[in-house]
């Protein structure tokens, strides 16, 4: 076996390796001197922006909500501060220690703590408590427990809960306009979120405010055309009525007749905002805008508005009720006791059926359903509340005689109350028509003249009556104020087709002062009890409270003296076999 022979390294190579590896320890211990020991800027630069990249955070800054208010100014919706506490199960696993510290001050157990901890461990971000006051945010946060974090935050209040709960609407927790004005104008409202970069400890908490980043801008306020003393007295006497006459739910519903603004909304059953725990969805309804019914006698109005301009008929205009029956196709209708021979204004004071069917079987049913159609039945106000209904007014009809005089009375087509509002208001200005509206107006809209002004006045004179000793509502009279407006009591439909015998809806629809109108009342009531089912029992006293107090409240002046109400204790029931509709 041939021997290896082994060279010997040069001296020179193995001097360079030695100079090599000097070089690069000179090079580490003056880095590391610059950086740690020297007093130079780049290495200052260096060890800041180390720093910076381990617990430098961006922070947001939630955004003011605008404040909702009433028509003078009073808040109906405003934002307060709070605080969220969240955590971060992969670096509070290791703080087991001190878990019950941290879940006594959030009023939680260990045990409840420790399953929202297991529960998410791998993931980064879980919130533990919600819209907490900032003391006790605070007194968290000085745990000092690593994993721990607060966020800052808005909780929307509102001051008038229940009583303006169906207008205002609410926000969810996260500060999202979710039902009501709320919802409708959340882009105005909800305002721009900002940011700022912040230093933060090994703990997640804030030592230094580094003050950069983009400023929060607050949303922008919203004035609604409500009055809250009214609103107030709307709530108040309606849920009186409500208990008073066991119903099922009911509306009140009060525009200024001017404008179009609507100064009072309210509905039964209502709901707190502030509490919505035990919250049914069937209260969170605006019934006023939602809910659609057929409004019987109440359009007998409309009706009358035909017959004037078909220039066959005065307000005078004598009409022969006998035999106080009449029979249309196969139906039969009936009015209480024969009337006999009388004028159109007194089909009103008595909301005769076989009047009105009479009126409607000698009119073109064009003409009928284009006055309808122009008094905004069957399409929204236009106010942009979310789930506004626009009613049902049937296609220009081609009818059978019964489907014309029931249309004519107010069956075979649907309204809403604000709707119902918004046709009487007409009456109210002069035959101008404006859209009902619940933001208030800086401007009052010129409007549509859509009946004469000698029409909408001999209405509104026609109407007087109905509140008269021989009308269906004397007990909507105003002491001191003449009051101008139409009784509806309106059969149900059945959930088995037809019309339910027992189930009715009261409705009164009326204007004061009449002789210079200025506040248009409309108040529904669903289902009273049997003893009092009568528009004029039930939802014209409703009206009379309101009114009463409303005119007070605006100044309005007097223009006349008439005796207080005195409660009618018996009135006729309607006869076996007819649809009463008055």
């Amino acid at each position: 076996m041939a021997k290896v022979t082994r060279q010997a390294v040069p001296a020179w190579r193995f001097m360079l390796v030695i100079l090599l590896l000097a070089g690069l320890a000179s090079l580490l211990i003056w880095r590391v001197l610059s950086l740690q020991v020297l007093d130079t800027e780049r290495g200052h630069e260096f060890l800041r922006g180390q720093g910076d990249a381990r617990t430098v955070r961006t922070e947001h800054i939630p955004a003011y909500r605008g404040v909702i208010s009433d028509r003078n100014g009073e808040p109906l919706a405003v934002s307060t501060p709070v605080a969220s506490i969240w955590i971060n199960p992969k670096h509070i696993i290791s703080e087991s220690d001190r878990w019950a510290e941290l879940a006594a001050v959030l009023g939680m157990s260990r045990e409840q703590l420790k399953d929202k901890i297991t529960q998410n461990s791998r993931r980064g971000f879980v919130y533990l408590r919600r819209h907490l006051p900032p003391q006790l945010a605070d007194e968290v946060v000085g745990l000092r427990i690593k994993g721990v974090n607060i966020q800052r935050e808005y909780k929307r209040y509102y001051p008038a809960a229940e009583v303006a709960s169906h207008i205002v609407g609410f926000t969810n927790i996260d500060d999202q306009g979710q039902e009501g004005m709320e919802l409708a104008f959340e882009n105005w409202l909800k305002g721009q979120p900002g940011s700022k970069r912040v230093l933060k400890d090994l703990h997640g908490n804030v030592f230094r405010d580094i003050g950069e980043g983009e400023s929060a801008h607050s949303g922008k306020d919203l004035m609604l055309s409500i009055d809250m003393r009214l609103q107030y007295l709307a709530y108040r006497e309606l849920k009186a009525a409500m208990q008073r006459v066991d119903a099922k739910s009911g509306s009140v519903v009060m525009l200024d007749s001017d404008t179009g603004e609507v100064l009072a909304m309210v509905n039964q059953p209502s709901f707190n905002p502030n509490n919505r725990r035990a919250l049914k969805p069937a209260h969170m309804r605006n019934r006023a805008m939602t809910d659609m019914f057929e409004p019987g006698s109440t359009v007998k109005p409309l009706t009358v508005v035909a017959a004037l301009e078909s220039g066959r008929y005065k307000p005078d205009t004598v009409i022969d009720t006998n035999p106080g029956y009449i029979r249309v196709g196969k139906k039969t209708l009936m009015d209480p006791v024969n009337y006999g021979s009388i004028d159109v204004t007194s089909i009103l004071t008595k909301s005769s059926q076989v009047g009105t069917s009479k009126i409607a079987l000698d009119l073109d049913e064009q003409s009928v359903w284009e006055v309808f159609s122009r008094f905004g039945l069957g399409v929204s106000t236009g106010s942009s509340f979310p789930g506004e209904s626009a009613g049902l007014l049937p296609g220009r009809p081609n009818w059978r005689p019964i489907e014309r005089v029931n249309f004519a009375f107010g069956y075979g087509l649907t309204v809403t109350p604000l709707q119902l509002a918004q046709a009487y208001s007409v009456f109210a200005s002069g035959g101008v028509f404006r859209p009902a509206t619940l933001l208030r107006q800086e401007q009052v809209e010129a409007g549509e003249q859509i009946i004469s002004q000698k029409i909408a006045d001999q209405l509104v004179d026609m109407l007087k009556t109905v509140t008269g000793e021989d009308g269906t509502a004397k007990l909507a009279r105003v002491a001191s104020y003449s009051v101008a407006g139409k009784t509806g009591t309106v059969h149900k439909v059945s959930e088995k087709g037809g019309y339910a015998d027992s189930r009715y809806m009261a409705v009164f629809a009326g204007l004061a002062p009449a002789s210079d109108p200025r506040i248009v009342t409309v108040v529904m009531i669903d289902e009273p009890n049997l003893e009092k089912y009568h528009g004029g029992e039930s939802a014209a006293p409703v009206f009379s409270k309101v009114v009463t107090d409303a005119l007070r409240i605006l100044d309005v002046t007097p223009d006349k003296s008439l005796p207080v109400n005195r409660l009618v204790k018996e009135q006729s029931k309607p006869k076996s076999g007819r649809r009463k509709s008055a």
